[in-house]
């Protein structure tokens, strides 16, 4: 359709200005779609308005409630538009100008989704993800929890999980960030280095620390990372002898499980088959053969002490770097309740959630300035930037500043008397569920415990590991499934690892650990039942498991049990 069809006697020019109209108040965000227009018609020209953007939902009110105007409609190229004509023939825009209302579709419209978006809670603005989350935390409160790398953190280090320091970005370290706007991240950052080296009572002229990785894995690789080149030699306990698969595993077939052993060469060493312990003697035999670049002591389940200075000895006769992993005991090595691989390590890796009782995620901490051997290849220097290159920017993004926040607020916790008598209850409550299970009867894994775990033999009464665990897991008591030395693999292992650090944060006791042994006990003789009744395979055993009535009793007592316990930072 032509311009000049839609009104005859009239005809359409664009104008940049209006000269002979009087002055237009300033164009607001409300009219930027607005233009105007000159129309000629035989009895003169005037300057009219025009839209350009037609918004169907806007509403204009005249104060008076009358139309000052009328409407003149036409189409350019295919739109349709609107000539506002004064009745009188002057011009659109008058000299006293009619207030408007603020309308839904302004600036006011537009902002409003931020608040209601932004500020819903949880439960309105995600009612599924809430109902599971309600449903955790319920099932944690009424259950026993004796998995030993889990814990409870306090209700402050919660908040700070939850808070808005996840929004800021801040890749890099502490004054050299890739971003602005870091000054109050690298404040919280060197705080929680600084209470770091504080809770493990370190020298800062001797040790450095990264609390930046996102797990003791992400932390043990940044180490290899940083020090090792593709196919150097490293050498970690054996996993069926308690080690962790982040210092290298292979299957019995040779399959190369973890990325440690995907990148580097690993040769594992293992304890004594009789004792459980390390042998030492076959442990350095190894060593002067293999001739790691880094040997590792630490594991994670390993209920004994480390001899570090038999390590140390170790390593300096092979030309190695000494590096532990404390994932476990790091919480027992802050209280001074088991032995410090600070005084033989170069480097220490741990996670910081497990007996150090902080939120999920791993630190580095590693020795400055000359490393002397007495008896290697002469001396070496140790270069700390290596380690923080290797974190970030080699292996990770920005680091989790909540979690970083978080681990301040746990390191905080950690240097206080407190926290030294909860270590010593952890010990306590381990030494007295393993006497508890030994008087019962059972085989544990070199015959007790010096630290926070403790491993059950179950090959001895017949029963697999995953079945007991699938048991105890029906009658809400959470443990896990472990490999012990002899077994041939992992996935159907002949033991579990039972820790005592989670409950005894709810406030449990000797005593109370008693109580639990007797609910262990009975745990076994139901996972016996059913094994001789449906057989000892998955799929026919979950059968037997079915409908259990001891099962149910079981499960009544121990939630019964549980409830009587206070929970961290949990309103229930």
């Amino acid at each position: 359709m032509e311009i000049s069809d839609a009104q005859p006697g009239l005809s359409l020019g664009f104008s940049t200005h209006l000269s002979s109209a009087p002055m237009t108040p300033p164009i607001s965000d409300e009219n930027m779609f607005r233009g105007s227009a000159v129309v000629t018609s035989s009895s003169g020209s005037s300057s009219v308005s025009f839209q350009l953007l037609d918004k169907k939902d806007e509403k204009i009110r005249v104060e008076n409630g009358v139309d000052q105007g009328e409407d003149e409609k036409f189409s350019i190229l295919g739109h349709p538009m609107c000539l506002k004509r004064g009745r009188d023939g002057s011009s659109f825009f008058p000299t006293n100008v009619p207030k408007r209302s603020v309308v839904e579709s302004g600036i006011e419209g537009r902002r409003k989704p931020v608040p209601s978006w932004g500020n819903e809670p949880l439960k309105v603005a995600d009612p599924e993800i809430h109902e599971i989350m309600e449903k955790e935390r319920h099932r944690q409160f009424r259950g026993i929890e004796l998995i030993a790398s889990e814990n409870f953190v306090c209700k402050a280090v919660m908040e700070a999980l939850g808070s808005h320091l996840t929004n800021k970005y801040s890749e890099g370290m502490p004054g050299a960030r890739l971003y602005t706007g870091n000054q109050h991240i690298d404040h919280i950052e060197l705080l929680c280095c600084e209470r770091a080296l504080a809770a493990f009572d370190l020298d800062s002229e001797k040790w450095g620390v990264n609390v930046q990785p996102y797990s003791c894995t992400s932390a043990n690789f940044a180490v290899y990372t940083g020090l090792l080149l593709p196919n150097d030699r490293i050498m970690g306990l054996d996993s069926p002898s308690g080690g962790h698969l982040s210092h290298g595993y292979y299957t019995p077939s040779g399959k190369k499980v973890s990325a440690a052993s995907i990148f580097f060469e690993s040769l594992p060493y293992k304890v004594n088959p009789q004792t459980g312990y390390i042998d030492y003697d076959k442990l350095e035999e190894k060593a002067l053969d293999f001739r790691p670049k880094i040997l590792i002591c630490g594991g994670s389940s390993y209920p004994r002490e480390w001899d570090y200075a038999r390590f140390r000895h170790i390593a300096d006769k092979c030309g190695a770097v000494l590096m532990c992993d404390m994932a476990h005991i790091s919480g027992l090595v802050a209280a001074k309740e088991c032995a410090s691989p600070f005084d033989y390590c170069d480097i220490v890796t741990s996670t910081t959630h497990k007996s150090l009782r902080g939120p999920r995620g791993g630190i580095i901490f590693y020795r400055k300035g000359t490393r002397s051997r007495k008896h290697g290849e002469g001396n070496g220097h140790f270069d700390e930037e290596k380690i923080n290159f290797a974190v970030f920017p080699a292996l990770q993004g920005g680091p989790h500043n909540n979690h970083i926040a978080a681990l301040a607020i746990a390191l905080k916790q950690v240097a206080t008397p407190e926290y030294k008598a909860y270590i010593q209850q952890v010990k306590k409550n381990a030494q007295a569920l393993a006497f508890a299970l030994l008087r019962r009867k059972c085989r544990l894994v070199t015959g007790g415990t010096d630290n926070h775990l403790l491993l059950w033999d179950l090959t001895a009464l017949g029963l697999a590991g995953k079945n007991y665990e699938k048991v105890c897991e029906m009658c809400y008591i959470t443990l896990n499934k472990c490999a012990i030395f002899g077994d041939s693999g992992a996935v159907s292992p002949g033991g579990v690892r039972i820790g005592t650090p989670a409950m005894t944060s709810r406030g449990c006791l000797e005593a109370d650990f008693e109580t639990i042994a007797d609910f262990l006990l009975r745990a076994a003789q139901i996972t016996c039942f059913v094994q001789k009744e449906h057989g000892i395979l998955a799929k026919d055993f979950i059968k037997g498991l079915q409908n259990n009535k001891d099962i149910v009793d079981l499960r009544n007592r121990v939630e019964a049990f549980a409830s009587q316990f206070a929970m961290p930072g949990f309103d229930i």
